[in-house]
């Protein structure tokens, strides 16, 4: 684990030269007899893991950017009054707003922070995942084709008016295509009771492009109204979160976090390599399916509520693993807080930069993804000489 050095080391030789600390005259002669004496050396300076420094910034910045959000918008709400209503609905003190402050606040604000949470930490979660399953961490969820699975089954929904779960349907439909989309790309990509990550891969592009035709043929056979909504919800947004919605997302998103971490120390083997991670005792092929099953939940429940939102699973991971290194028990609680973090202040700059209007958000975290993962690209590259 890597520390931080102390930055004050140096503050208290300064501050100890005139308690005879280290002095080399007149009060240097208590020091030399101290030293002569035998006393106990000093105990090292303390260090603060770098983990912990990241974790609890980002969880401070979590914060900031929930109770921003939570009172910004079209309806201000000073952001003591948000804590109040917070504290007040918790029995914790607080007062309650008026009633149109309680309607915005409870009714439309908070069920889209929370709906952000947790789409924005199953995305950085499923992107750590996927990248320590693969050993490549430029890997994401879209790689094995679930955000395409998901999308075909939300656009045949919406072109073929299906409507058997009322507003459910889509998101239930783009959930259960994003499931069997990863059964597929497994069965296809295994041979001789084993799977190779390249064909792995490979099998995902062939069906990501077969899942892009298929997008295709149900926009053609749409009507404009159905074109409309298709590409609304191709684009991403947390505009239409309600508290259903988020308890619809809830079991999922608590399922797959909950499980992951308990995975990181197989999968620091595997980082070794697959032959020495099987000597030392990990059952490769199971860790494989068990962990793509949980990216699968993560991401299908993600792109179900929300739609298509890219490069959170991409970039939070490997910004992390660049300031904090590759171990898996903390890249992933840590993907998964600074992928709410992204989502939760990319909601807030969708909604808010172009009032009244509102950005798609996948376009807004496609358009800052693209050229910071070009520079993140350019740079790893300078620094290794090449990829070859």
């Amino acid at each position: 684990m890597t520390a931080l050095p102390r930055t004050d080391a140096g503050t208290d030789t300064g501050a100890s030269a005139g308690t005879g600390a280290g002095a080399g005259t007149g009060a240097g002669a208590h020091s030399g007899a101290d030293r002569g004496a035998g006393a106990a050396p000093s105990p090292p300076p303390r260090r603060f893991p770098r983990t912990t420094l990241l974790t609890t910034g980002l969880t401070l910045a979590l914060l900031a950017g929930c109770l921003l959000s939570a009172g910004l918008g079209a309806y201000r709400i000073p952001l003591g009054d948000v804590l109040g209503s917070l504290l007040h609905h918790l029995h914790l003190g607080g007062a309650e707003l008026d009633r149109v402050g309680e309607s915005v606040l409870w009714n439309v604000r908070l069920p889209r922070v929370v709906l952000a949470l947790l789409v924005g930490s199953s995305l950085g979660c499923a992107g750590a995942l996927m990248q320590g399953v693969f050993g490549n961490p430029l890997a994401e969820p879209g790689v094995i084709g679930i955000s395409s699975g998901a999308a075909v089954g939300a656009v045949g929904a919406i072109a073929l008016g299906l409507g058997f779960l009322g507003v459910w349907t889509v998101p239930a439909c783009a959930f259960a295509t994003g499931l069997l989309t990863v059964l597929i790309v497994y069965a296809l990509s295994r041979s001789g009771g084993r799977t190779e990550v390249v064909t792995l891969i490979l099998t995902g592009i062939a069906v990501n492009a077969f899942a892009g035709a298929l997008i295709g043929l149900f926009l053609f056979s749409a009507d404009n109204a159905q074109v409309s909504q298709i590409t609304f919800w191709q684009l991403g947004s947390l505009s239409g979160a309600v508290w259903p919605k988020v308890l619809a997302v809830l079991p999922c998103a608590v399922a797959g976090l909950a499980v992951a971490p308990f995975y990181a120390r197989k999968l620091d083997l595997l980082a070794l390599g697959e032959r020495p991670a099987r000597h030392l005792g990990v059952d490769v092929e199971r860790l494989r399916l068990v962990l793509i099953l949980v990216v699968a939940l993560l991401t299908a429940a993600a792109v179900a509520v929300a739609g298509v939102i890219t490069f959170v699973g991409l970039l939070v991971p490997h910004l992390l693993r660049m300031a904090a290194g590759p171990g898996h028990r903390f890249l992933i609680p840590g993907s998964a807080l600074g992928g709410a973090l992204v989502l939760v202040v990319a909601d807030l700059a969708a909604r808010t930069v172009a009032q009244p209007a509102e950005l798609p958000l996948g376009v807004l975290t496609a358009l800052f993804g693209s050229p910071f993962f070009f520079w993140l690209l350019r740079r790893t590259r300078r620094k290794q000489g090449g990829w070859a």
